[in-house]
């Protein structure tokens, strides 16, 4: 019996440690795309004229402040 106790516990250490590992790589991950995909929106609206830019609201200069408008309070 504490044989199989003994490698009860180690084996949900074992899953508990794998389990950890998959939750931060698949945050990174995600932040990553995040972070791609903002980037990208960035870019897309550098590009644009500054009267195309005028039509959308935006001001060149608060381009940043627009794409990252719901994780701060500008």
């Amino acid at each position: 019996m504490a044989v199989m106790a003994t490698n009860a516990r180690r084996e949900a250490r074992l899953l508990k440690g794998l389990d950890d590992y998959f939750t931060s790589l698949g945050q990174g991950i995600n932040a990553y795309v995040e972070r791609q995909s903002r980037v990208q929106e960035i870019d897309r609206l550098n590009a644009m004229s500054d009267e195309e830019l005028l039509k959308l609201g935006i001001r060149r200069e608060r381009i940043a402040q627009h794409v990252f408008r719901d994780r701060f309070v500008f």
